[in-house]
């Protein structure tokens, strides 16, 4: 198998070239098809997540199952899965046990404490795989694995209000606000300064309003999701929200949120943080994703310009997500 490796903070990912795993007993041995680039893979590039070292990044891979594990028996060869971040959690803890393996004390990542997909193959826990609806390619599936499954979790946890903020408009954001819309919400999309073209094309999506992150916007929030890594949107946030309404961070990793007012929280004013994901959030958003008939726009890259896709997401230059294809 080939594969785009990770050796060091910082360091460019390199190509390698490995023997094709086996499938453990519960596990599947994948033929990646498409593989997303996720903004939490910069984050581990840059060691603001820790990661197992040596690694391969990935963590929304498409892919055909090729090999099943003597105990799987939920999918066989053949059939095209999805992998996403959560890649185990332990099931005894007491946050598994109250359904909450999202916040799994012990829990596996994929790309980050196990390799990912960044490659050619990969293997996988078949517990945490997700049928893929033929409704999708495999490039627009992708994006679904995580900015899908964490844009669900933020909008539900984000609850029923009409009026929502979206502040960073990305891969995530580009997902959510289609469900939204579909939903008969008003979006209100948030972008860096003077970035007309993704204020152009979160209008086209369905937005009702888009400006720049530290623009007011026209009415009062319900709520407000930020996907942006940027702390200093909080306290803006605050300001933008209803009484009551909510603050969702979204990220896995945020710089720090500075100081604010405590009148800007006052009035039943809250913030929360999103984690990872469950595998119950998967199958409810792929079920919505097919009924709100979501399009995710895509940037396809060959596996060995993994570095190239990673540069352009940093540069915030792609409208939507990037994704790898790694093989032709």
């Amino acid at each position: 198998m080939e594969a785009m490796e990770l050796g060091a903070v910082g360091a460019p990912l390199q190509p390698v070239t490995r023997a094709v795993p086996r499938p453990g007993t519960r596990e599947l041995l994948i033929r990646v098809t498409a593989c997303g680039i996720c903004r939490t893979d910069l984050h581990i590039v840059d060691g603001e997540v820790r990661a197992h070292l040596p690694i391969i990044p990935g963590h929304e891979i498409v892919g055909v199952v090729e090999q099943v594990g003597a105990d799987v028996h939920t999918f066989r060869p053949g059939d095209r899965v999805g992998v996403p971040w959560l890649g185990h959690s332990c099931g005894i803890c007491d946050y598994c046990r109250a359904g909450q393996e999202n916040l799994c004390d012990t829990p596996g990542f994929t790309g980050c404490t196990c390799d990912g997909g960044y490659a050619t193959h990969a293997v996988a826990d078949a517990e945490y795989c997700f049928a893929i609806p033929d409704c999708f390619s495999d490039a627009e599936a992708a994006p679904l694995l995580c900015a899908g499954l964490i844009g669900w979790r933020a909008l539900r946890a984000a609850g029923e209000g009409k009026r929502i903020g979206l502040y960073g408009f990305g891969a995530a954001a580009h997902i959510i606000a289609q469900i939204a819309v579909w939903q008969g919400r008003d979006v209100f999309a948030f972008t860096k300064p003077e970035d007309r073209h993704g204020q152009d094309f979160a209008r086209s999506l369905g937005c009702i309003w888009a400006g720049a992150s530290d623009d007011p916007p026209p009415v009062r929030l319900d709520a407000a999701i930020l996907f942006a890594p940027v702390g200093a949107l909080v306290p803006q946030a605050l300001q933008a929200i209803r009484k009551g309404g909510s603050v969702i961070c979204a990220g896995i990793h945020m710089s720090d949120i500075p100081q604010f007012s405590y009148q800007d929280l006052w009035g039943e004013r809250s913030i929360r943080s999103i984690a990872n994901l469950t595998r119950e959030d998967g199958e409810s958003f792929f079920a919505i994703a097919q009924q709100a008939q979501v399009k995710t726009r895509t940037t396809s890259f060959p596996l060995r310009q993994a570095n190239a896709a990673l540069a352009a997401l940093r540069a915030g230059t792609l409208d939507g997500a990037a994704v790898l294809i790694p093989l032709p």
